[in-house]
């Protein structure tokens, strides 16, 4: 094998390399967001982390490593809890922030915390972790 076609099968290695690592990242982050017509970013619909128990509603949220689910959808309207589940989380996450309620909570590394967010309206809660690094957003409907 000549040294042009050796430097030829390394190219083709290295592109089908590259190639697969794209894959397993986008399959690891669970796909790939694309903007809408209006500029918003399309989330998927969060799947089953908003319960209804005693007439009030609960947002289920892990916190470790950031916030999973990062979008989450509720009924503006109905008494909300925030439930936020730690299991070994010593990062930033372990102190959640929502400026516009004023809520700066410390969390325990392992455990469940409640928060009272009370009834909102239709509108968008932002929070955040204790440094800013992690997001997550609750969208009332």
């Amino acid at each position: 094998m000549d040294k042009s076609s050796k430097s030829n099968l390394m190219i083709i290695v290295a592109i089908i390399i590259a190639a697969i690592v794209i894959f397993f990242a986008i399959s690891y982050t669970g796909g790939v967001s694309s903007n809408s017509d209006d500029g918003n970013v399309n989330v998927k619909e969060t799947a089953n982390n908003v319960s209804v128990v005693d007439g009030k509603q609960i947002i289920e949220i892990k916190a470790k490593g950031g916030y999973s689910p990062e979008h989450s959808f509720a009924k503006a309207g109905v008494p909300t809890i925030l439930r936020l589940n730690t299991n070994g989380t010593f990062d930033c996450t372990s102190i959640v922030r929502i400026p516009s309620m004023n809520i700066n909570q410390n969390l325990p590394m392992t455990g469940i915390t409640d928060i009272n967010l009370g009834v909102q309206g239709v509108s968008t809660l932002q929070g955040t972790c204790g440094t800013g690094t992690y997001p997550f957003d609750i969208k009332f409907e």
